[in-house]
Protein backbone atom coordinates (compact mmCIF):
# COMPACT_ATOMS: atom_id res chain seq x y z
CA UNK A 1 0.00 0.00 0.00
CA UNK A 2 2.73 2.51 0.60
CA UNK A 3 3.54 2.07 -3.22
CA UNK A 4 0.31 3.25 -4.05
CA UNK A 5 0.30 6.11 -1.68
CA UNK A 6 3.34 7.68 -3.19
CA UNK A 7 1.88 7.04 -6.59
CA UNK A 8 -1.49 9.32 -4.95
CA UNK A 9 1.04 11.70 -4.42
CA UNK A 10 1.48 12.21 -8.13
CA UNK A 11 -1.98 13.19 -8.88
CA UNK A 12 -1.68 16.82 -9.67
CA UNK A 13 -4.70 18.28 -9.32
CA UNK A 14 -6.76 14.63 -9.04
CA UNK A 15 -7.87 13.59 -6.17
CA UNK A 16 -5.26 11.91 -5.20
CA UNK A 17 -5.70 8.15 -5.37
CA UNK A 18 -2.87 5.65 -6.25
CA UNK A 19 -3.15 2.25 -7.44
CA UNK A 20 -0.39 -0.55 -7.70
CA UNK A 21 -0.95 -4.26 -9.76
CA UNK A 22 1.25 -7.04 -8.18
CA UNK A 23 2.17 -10.46 -10.03
CA UNK A 24 4.17 -12.88 -7.67
CA UNK A 25 5.54 -10.08 -5.39
CA UNK A 26 6.29 -7.63 -7.89
CA UNK A 27 4.89 -3.97 -8.88
CA UNK A 28 3.61 -4.92 -13.05
CA UNK A 29 1.92 -1.41 -13.48
CA UNK A 30 1.24 1.77 -10.97
CA UNK A 31 -1.06 4.54 -12.16
CA UNK A 32 -2.44 7.36 -10.36
CA UNK A 33 -6.09 9.56 -11.06
CA UNK A 34 -5.62 11.49 -14.37
CA UNK A 35 -9.34 12.72 -14.94
CA UNK A 36 -8.10 16.32 -15.14
CA UNK A 37 -4.86 16.24 -16.65
CA UNK A 38 -6.47 14.47 -19.27
CA UNK A 39 -10.00 15.52 -19.30
CA UNK A 40 -11.26 12.08 -19.16
CA UNK A 41 -13.83 10.50 -16.78
CA UNK A 42 -12.41 6.99 -16.99
CA UNK A 43 -8.79 8.40 -16.07
CA UNK A 44 -9.12 6.64 -12.38
CA UNK A 45 -6.19 5.28 -11.10
CA UNK A 46 -7.73 1.53 -11.28
CA UNK A 47 -8.36 1.83 -14.88
CA UNK A 48 -5.23 3.14 -15.84
CA UNK A 49 -3.20 0.70 -14.21
CA UNK A 50 -5.32 -1.85 -14.93
CA UNK A 51 -4.54 -1.03 -19.19
CA UNK A 52 -0.56 -0.74 -17.97
CA UNK A 53 -1.15 -4.18 -16.07
CA UNK A 54 -2.58 -5.63 -19.70
CA UNK A 55 -0.04 -4.37 -21.91
CA UNK A 56 2.77 -5.24 -19.46
CA UNK A 57 1.26 -8.84 -19.59
CA UNK A 58 -0.10 -8.96 -23.33
CA UNK A 59 -3.31 -10.18 -21.49
CA UNK A 60 -6.04 -8.45 -20.43
CA UNK A 61 -6.84 -11.34 -17.73
CA UNK A 62 -5.02 -10.61 -14.50
CA UNK A 63 -5.91 -13.58 -12.45
CA UNK A 64 -2.78 -14.16 -11.10
CA UNK A 65 -2.36 -10.38 -9.66
CA UNK A 66 -3.28 -8.17 -6.61
CA UNK A 67 -4.43 -4.42 -7.07
CA UNK A 68 -3.75 -2.08 -3.86
CA UNK A 69 -5.17 0.89 -4.10
CA UNK A 70 -5.69 4.09 -1.68
CA UNK A 71 -9.55 4.35 -1.95
CA UNK A 72 -12.37 1.95 -2.33
CA UNK A 73 -13.09 1.41 -6.14
CA UNK A 74 -16.48 3.32 -7.46
CA UNK A 75 -18.75 1.40 -9.51
CA UNK A 76 -16.79 1.31 -12.75
CA UNK A 77 -13.45 0.38 -11.48
CA UNK A 78 -14.77 -2.30 -9.18
CA UNK A 79 -16.59 -4.00 -12.27
CA UNK A 80 -13.42 -3.73 -14.43
CA UNK A 81 -11.29 -5.08 -11.59
CA UNK A 82 -13.91 -8.03 -11.39
CA UNK A 83 -14.06 -8.50 -14.78
CA UNK A 84 -10.25 -8.51 -15.71
CA UNK A 85 -9.81 -11.03 -13.00
CA UNK A 86 -7.75 -9.57 -10.35
CA UNK A 87 -7.14 -12.47 -7.74
CA UNK A 88 -7.29 -9.60 -4.53
CA UNK A 89 -8.22 -5.92 -3.78
CA UNK A 90 -6.41 -4.31 -0.98
CA UNK A 91 -7.81 -0.49 -0.11
CA UNK A 92 -6.99 1.91 2.07
CA UNK A 93 -9.75 4.15 2.66
CA UNK A 94 -13.41 3.44 2.81
CA UNK A 95 -15.86 5.42 0.35
CA UNK A 96 -19.26 5.44 1.90
CA UNK A 97 -20.73 7.55 -0.39
CA UNK A 98 -19.70 5.39 -3.65
CA UNK A 99 -17.86 2.66 -2.60
CA UNK A 100 -18.47 -0.50 -4.46
CA UNK A 101 -16.61 -3.24 -2.81
CA UNK A 102 -18.55 -3.54 0.60
CA UNK A 103 -19.15 0.15 1.27
CA UNK A 104 -22.29 1.53 -0.96
CA UNK A 105 -22.77 -1.80 -2.14
CA UNK A 106 -20.52 -4.90 -3.37
CA UNK A 107 -20.49 -5.73 -6.83
CA UNK A 108 -17.46 -8.41 -5.87
CA UNK A 109 -20.90 -10.70 -4.86
CA UNK A 110 -22.11 -10.46 -8.44
CA UNK A 111 -19.23 -10.90 -10.07
CA UNK A 112 -18.34 -14.40 -11.85
CA UNK A 113 -14.73 -13.95 -10.80
CA UNK A 114 -15.06 -13.08 -7.03
CA UNK A 115 -12.00 -11.13 -6.06
CA UNK A 116 -10.96 -10.99 -2.45
CA UNK A 117 -11.65 -7.78 -0.97
CA UNK A 118 -9.80 -6.25 1.89
CA UNK A 119 -10.31 -3.15 3.24
CA UNK A 120 -8.74 -0.69 5.62
CA UNK A 121 -4.90 -0.97 4.49
CA UNK A 122 -3.03 1.83 5.78
CA UNK A 123 -6.20 3.58 6.18
CA UNK A 124 -5.04 6.36 8.49
CA UNK A 125 -2.85 7.50 5.47
CA UNK A 126 -5.17 6.88 2.81
CA UNK A 127 -7.34 9.12 4.66
CA UNK A 128 -5.21 12.28 5.28
CA UNK A 129 -4.34 12.10 1.13
CA UNK A 130 -8.10 12.78 0.95
CA UNK A 131 -9.03 14.72 3.58
CA UNK A 132 -5.81 17.45 2.94
CA UNK A 133 -6.94 17.59 -0.76
CA UNK A 134 -10.19 18.63 0.15
CA UNK A 135 -9.27 20.78 2.89
CA UNK A 136 -6.77 22.65 0.00
CA UNK A 137 -9.81 22.62 -2.06
CA UNK A 138 -12.12 24.48 0.05
CA UNK A 139 -9.52 27.16 0.95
Amino acid sequence: MKYAIDEAKLSGQDIPVGCVIVQNGKIIASAHNEREKNNDISAHAEILAIKKAARQLNNWRLDDCSLYVTLEPCPMCAWAISNSRIKEVYFGSYDLKYGALGSKINLAQISNTKPKIFGGIMEKECNELINNYFSELRK
